[in-house]
């Protein structure tokens, strides 16, 4: 029994080995067999190209005739061929020794036609999109260029432009893609409502934005054109707006454009919480850094107790702390400032800290998004290179600087991890808008005198701020008028003379005028550097030689002249031309004025001395100053006071001396109520104003909005008072007699005396699209014998 029993399990367990072991053997020699015939061909067919060659192809593969492969390598392969852009379909399969590639080429685009588009240029379009001629077609490639033409549009207003593509087939694979183009409408803004301000009206914050309401120029100001990166950029200028009066809990709760698609305008709210205004608190500083006096570091802080509360002052302070400490020698040292509310009594003390910071290096600096201005003009403007220490307030000045550029519509720095833990990428993302200008002007003058000009006058000006994407500045002019006047120039500027933050530059001018009984020709030269000593100080040093040219007219000659009536010193001056004025010129300026457009905070001050005698026919030296302080005196109601200060004197010397045409004459920014040149010393017979040795003028004025007119226009208006005097004489001016000869111990000069006039006007000021324009009517309440009045003026851009 028990031999039975063992020799059936032996034939059981051989069996069961038997049973288990083919099975395995043959699924073992079965996927041997089949990764045997897949891993291996003999042979690769390229099938369904007709452009792409053969060889081309199979050169994108790793797989080898005669040599193992595997699926892996198929999927590699096929993901190589479509990431040429060349296929829109691929397959690899395996038919017995053979690898066959299947593949669908796209077609070639023969040409990118745009129909219907007057407001933007073939040209423009073409470069904002992808599909180019001789380039692969792709419904993908021409569904995405289709949303950025529709961008294009938006961005310049015409948000119900349509854009339809089409595709047409030329035959042996080339097609011709055309975007049908409805341009539509402009897109206006017909309304911008600021909805919980109280402590400014919507007439000031409406200044503050950007974004303005469609008017009848917004065609020409183009600044009507709604997108949600420049509600955010508005967004961002009402806090800091806010911040730097007081507001310091100010917040945007939120903002929305509407969009009414019958009248295809935006209504655009902006709903806000102002919060309390803050005054600051106790201002202290705080060093843990060893040897540094925090006493010391007071005289640097920008703001004071009792101060209304302002961010800009704050970051001031910290800019001008963390420059010092780096002055000193610590590049690692670190200004916190932290500020601590007083809710009840509304103010905010602020505690500076000064710590030595974490030791981080710049490893490299990396721009983006500049296609055409130079890396070196973005990189001059930071003072830190890499492998320096990495300092935020030294980056955020630079930030400031390149928008002060006015070359990019944006500039973002950002940080990156750099190869070591303390080192860091900086990377600076700009975006380059136009910086080319044409500007038109135009002025009036009623003057009727032999030595003021009369009528329109028109100019016209080509201007371009960042030539060939180096930062340089070029600008060409020409003008004249109906009263014969003529004006060419060409200024050329390079903000960075020898790689250094010095600016250099040259002038070229002619200058023609036509007066009653004589004509004037200017050709002259300025050779100019400029050199800033602070943010606020800067110096500037020219160069400058001018050729002089007079000569009658309608005045005949010989005893014929006497028709003429003209004053003595001025037929000298006619008779010895031309006269050549060579010169060197100093100035200091100082600035600080917010915005020099549109000026509403700050001082502007200029002094510059003159000295002529390098050569040429004048000998003087001249010394002018002029200063203009403007103050907000209501946020409210954007009330603004200007007062401002001028002075000049000149001192002839050597046998020739300051002749008359180098003395001061009055203008419009002396005082205005008078002619040009129509106050100061004159000649008693010919009545011809001869200019003066000294001046001094005031003026106070007071600006303020236009009530009804919307201040998208651009319209503000002003009331104003001037005082000057214009005195001193040391020509010789002898009178003539009836042969119109000198007389000889004669003095025909008057009003040599100091005496002041005053004068009061209205004035209506317009932000044009071609610049500022000025419009100022002016009555003398104080004048004096001789002096000529000249109530209305008419003149463009600031004045300082």
């Amino acid at each position: 029994m028990k031999v039975t029993s063992r020799i059936l399990s032996a034939v059981m367990a051989a069996a069961l080995y038997v049973g288990l072991s083919v099975p395995v053997a043959t699924v073992f020699g079965l996927v041997a067999v089949s990764a045997s015939h897949a891993a291996v061909v003999s042979n690769i067919e390229v099938r369904g190209n007709h452009r792409v060659d053969s060889a081309t192809i199979r050169n994108y593969l790793s797989i080898k005739p005669g040599k193992p492969f595997s699926s892996g390598d198929i999927d590699a392969a096929v993901k190589r061929l479509f990431s040429t852009g060349l296929f829109s379909d691929v397959q690899i399969n395996q038919a017995g020794g053979t690898l066959i590639i299947q593949v669908s080429e796209y077609a070639t685009v023969n040409q990118v036609i745009f129909v219907g588009n007057k407001k933007i240029k073939d040209e423009d379009l073409a470069r904002g999109i992808q599909m180019k001629s001789q380039g692969s077609f792709s419904n993908a490639i021409m569904d995405a260029d289709v949303k950025r033409i529709k961008e294009a549009y938006d961005h310049i207003g015409r948000s119900d432009a349509t854009v339809s593509p089409q595709v047409i087939d030329l035959g042996e694979g080339r097609v011709n893609v055309v975007f049908h183009i409805n341009e539509g409408g402009r897109t206006k803004i017909e309304a911008i409502n600021f909805i919980g301000n109280k402590a400014f009206s919507d007439r000031r914050l409406s200044d503050v934005i950007s974004t303005k309401k469609s008017n009848i120029l917004s065609f020409l100001m183009r600044n009507d054109v709604y997108s949600e990166d420049r509600l955010r950029v508005d967004e961002e200028a009402l806090r800091r707006f806010y911040y730097n009066h007081g507001y310091a809990d100010f917040r945007v709760v939120s903002s929305s454009a509407d969009l009414n698609d019958a009248n295809n305008e935006y209504t655009i709210n902006i709903t806000v919480d102002e919060g309390q205004r803050y005054r600051f608190g106790d201002i202290t500083i705080d060093s843990s850094i060893e040897g540094v006096d925090a006493n010391s570091l007071n005289a640097l802080l920008k703001s004071h107790k009792g101060d209304i509360y302002s961010a800009k002052n704050v970051e001031d302070s910290l800019t001008a702390l963390t420059e010092h400490m780096a002055g000193l020698g610590y590049a690692f040292a670190r200004v916190t400032p932290r500020g601590d509310r007083d809710f009840e009594n509304r103010t905010i003390s602020v505690a500076y800290a000064v710590d030595e910071g974490p030791h981080t290096y710049i490893e490299r600096i990396e721009i983006r998004g500049n296609t055409r201005t130079r890396d070196y003009v973005i990189r001059r403007e930071f003072d830190i290179g890499e492998g320096d220490a990495f300092n935020q307030v030294l980056i955020q000045r630079a930030k400031k600087r390149l928008e002060d550029l006015d070359y990019f519509t944006s500039v973002n720095i950002s940080t990156a991890p750099g190869s070591e833990p303390d080192r860091v990428v900086l990377i600076v993302d700009v975006v380059e808008k136009s910086t080319g200008q044409f500007n038109i002007g135009a002025g009036y003058s009623t003057g009727e005198t032999s030595s003021s000009g009369k009528g329109i006058s028109l100019q016209g000006s080509i201007s371009e701020r960042n030539f060939l994407g180096r930062g340089q500045y070029i600008r060409v002019s020409a003008g004249g008028g109906l009263d014969g006047s003529r004006d060419y120039a060409l200024s050329f500027t390079e903000p960075y003379f020898l790689g250094r933050r010095i600016s250099a530059g040259f002038d070229i001018y002619r200058s023609t005028r036509q007066y009653d009984h004589y004509d004037s020709q200017l050709t002259g030269g300025t050779i100019r550097f400029g050199l800033p000593i602070t943010d606020a100080l800067s110096t500037q040093f020219a160069y400058n030689i001018v050729s002089e040219k007079y000569d009658y007219r309608d005045c005949g000659s010989g005893a014929t002249l006497g028709h003429c009536d003209l004053s003595n010193v001025i037929r000298d001056a006619i008779e010895n031309s031309p006269w050549l004025k060579s010169s060197v010129s100093g100035s200091l300026i100082y600035n600080t004025i917010d915005d020099i457009k549109n000026p509403a905070d700050g001082i502007y001050a200029k002094f510059t001395t003159e000295y002529a005698g390098i050569g040429g026919d004048a000998n003087f030296v001249k010394f002018t100053a002029r200063a203009s302080y403007y103050k907000t005196i209501s946020e409210q109601m954007d009330l603004v006071a200007l007062l401002s200060g001028g002075a000049g004197y000149i001192h002839g010397f050597g046998d020739d001396g300051a002749r008359i045409f180098d003395l001061f004459q009055s203008n419009d920014r002396i005082i205005r109520g008078f002619e040009y040149n129509g106050i100061g010393p004159y000649d008693k017979d010919s009545r011809d104003h001869l200019g003066g040795t000294t001046y001094f003028n005031a003026t106070a004025e007071l600006q303020f909005p236009l009530p009804v007119v919307p201040p998208s226009l651009g319209f503000r208006g002003a009331v104003f008072a001037d005082a000057a005097t214009l005195y001193g004489n040391d020509l010789k001016n002898e009178c003539l007699d009836a042969a119109f000869t000198p007389v000889p111990g004669s003095n025909c000069t008057a009003g040599t005396g100091m005496k002041w006039r005053a004068s009061a006007g209205i004035s209506l000021m317009w932000a044009s699209p071609f610049g500022p324009i000025r419009l100022d009517y002016a009555i003398p309440v104080v004048k004096e014998k001789g002096d000529k009045v000249q109530n209305f003026n008419f003149g463009m851009s600031t004045q300082f």
